[in-house]
């Protein structure tokens, strides 16, 4: 018999009312435990409020006024047809993600009526709660992951590991459920399916980068988009930072990957630059590799140009455990050199200093420092490379919007900026700058399918959209529960690239809130 979706919304509230980590974990995870194989993904997605899998190119595209209509007329009839699965639930989403052209918005509503019309208050609540992203139940992927490990018992770093490896939480969750830990043996790296990439995190200048590391490799940052390429024969396929296949929207760099790199089986790492005569905007990268009509015609207007910079398999060698500097000399191996990024290894300031000034002279953002002893840390943010850039910008999410009012009316124009918290998001300020009048009103549109509340001035919206946004300084302030507002903070680029879950921490801003009274000789923080 099949699991209830009722019993998930029941689980949802039972987790949101405890105050216990360790006791959600054993809630989730005893739940889990109960599902049938094939009901674990969906039960991991919408508690985690995906609704979708990660690397899914396709979108519910449902907004607030659908969800309205919808609930409207999802009221509970004499002729319910049986209490919904979790199964039900994922089905129905599937279908209202697949319904496309004309007529889709009224399938799209219907199917949504159809499916809330069988639900009691509760499920329905914790559905919208699911649709929207926007769970608030004190669980994240960390301790959904946590949860998993309970459930299977397996080691939870393990689990995080093949999370990291496999980049479909319910897909290892449910191997996991099945097989217990005996499933970890099937996860290492597989060509076509892509690993979640290192990261890297903030330095003040090449100065505290060399304190840092000592002698490192300095690569140049480039403004372009990451990518992720596999390779075996004839066979290319191109992933985006997101793990979302972008294969057909990038012919030219599956045309390089078969034809310039001397190795018939790998995964290699970099970044794809719009260029023309110097890079272009990050933007202009964007509409590139999500194009998915006249791609030709698009290339021929907006070349891209691949500059690589890692390798994480090589025939049938697994690298990521190499030392970087191991990883470049293969990697080397079999690339041109015009198509490695520029790169200088050093422990000299000032030869550190004028490499900095030739990226930003030729157009890029600065540099990123790397540790020559590292491994390859898949998914994880940390001080074995370093960036260097002259602005400050951190990655942050829109969680609402204000009427914009003038010349800009009309338009949602002035956005409310989150950073990522435990359990959510966190204001840290708000910005009108930084945007064309074409991209207002693009977001508009965006933000309004996105809308989940509106007042007379604000419109509430999920938080899915990151934003790269650049600033003065970090400020104390009490008008936002963080505690804390970016001063002139303008947007940098819209990052289509980036998961929620990759934005900066509350933390990341605490941090640098501090660091500012060592780099600026200030007296230091207020008491």
């Amino acid at each position: 018999m099949s699991t209830t979706f009722r019993s998930l919304a029941d689980l949802c509230a039972t987790v949101e009312a405890e105050p216990g980590k360790r006791r959600k974990v054993e809630l989730i995870g005893s739940f889990l435990r109960s599902l049938a194989k094939e009901e674990v993904k969906p039960a991991v997605l919408l508690l985690l409020g995906r609704i979708l899998p990660e690397a899914d190119r396709r979108s519910l595209d449902v907004g607030y006024r659908t969800v309205k209509r919808a609930v409207g007329t999802g009221q509970r009839t004499l002729f319910d047809q049986g209490e919904v699965g979790i199964l039900d639930v994922e089905s129905a989403f599937h279908r209202i993600a697949s319904a496309k052209g004309p007529g889709s918005r009224k399938v799209k509503e219907d199917l949504l009526a159809g499916l809330l019309t069988r639900l009691d208050g509760r499920e329905r609540e914790y559905l919208l709660r699911s649709l929207w992203g926007e769970m608030r139940i004190g669980v994240n992927e960390g301790l959904l992951l946590e949860a998993v490990a309970y459930a299977s018992g397996a080691p939870a770093d393990a689990v995080r590991s093949a999370n990291m490896l496999k980049g479909d939480v319910g897909g290892l969750a449910s191997d996991l459920v099945l097989k217990g830990p005996d499933a970890l043996r099937d996860v290492g790296m597989r060509l076509f399916t892509p690993i979640r990439p290192m990261l890297a995190e903030m330095s003040s200048g090449v100065e505290e980068a060399l304190a840092s590391l000592g002698r490192a490799a300095f690569e140049f940052k480039l403004d372009g988009a990451r990518v992720q390429i596999h390779r075996d024969g004839e066979e290319v396929r191109v992933f985006s930072r997101r793990l979302t296949d972008i294969t057909s929207s990038v012919p030219e760099l599956v045309e390089v990957s078969r034809q310039r790199l001397g190795a018939e089986r790998f995964i290699v790492e970099g970044e794809a630059v719009a260029y023309t005569d110097r890079p272009l905007p990050f933007q202009e990268v964007m509409r590139r590799v999500t194009r998915v009509h006249d791609i030709d015609g698009t290339a021929e207007r907006v070349p891209l140009r691949l500059f690589l910079f890692d390798i994480l398999l090589l025939g049938g060698r697994e690298t990521i455990r190499a030392p970087y500097e191991e990883r470049w000399e293969l990697l080397r191996s079999i690339t041109p050199s015009e198509l490695l990024v520029p790169r200088l290894v050093t422990s000299d300031l000032e030869e550190a200093r004028a490499f900095y000034e030739r990226s930003l002279s030729e157009g890029h953002e600065g540099l990123v420092a790397k540790d020559l002893s590292s491994a390859y840390e898949v998914g994880k943010r940390g001080g074995h490379w370093l960036k260097v850039k002259r602005a400050h910008t951190l990655d942050l999410v829109i969680l609402g919007a204000d009427w914009g009012y003038g010349r800009r009316e009309g338009w949602l124009s002035d956005y409310y900026l989150g950073a990522r918290t435990e359990g959510g998001f966190a204001e840290v300020g708000k910005t009108f700058k930084g945007l064309t009048d074409e991209e207002f009103e693009r977001m508009t549109a965006r933000l309004l399918s996105l809308k989940v509340s509106e007042g007379k001035y604000t419109v509430r919206v999920r938080p899915e959209v990151v934003v790269e946004v650049a600033f003065d300084e970090v400020q104390r302030s009490p008008k936002y529960a963080s505690g804390f507002a970016l001063r002139l903070a303008r947007i940098k680029s819209v990052r289509e690239d980036k998961r929620t879950d990759e934005a900066d921490t509350l933390d990341t801003v605490s941090r640098l809130f501090q660091e500012q009274f060592r780099t600026k000789a200030q007296l230091g923080p207020p008491e």
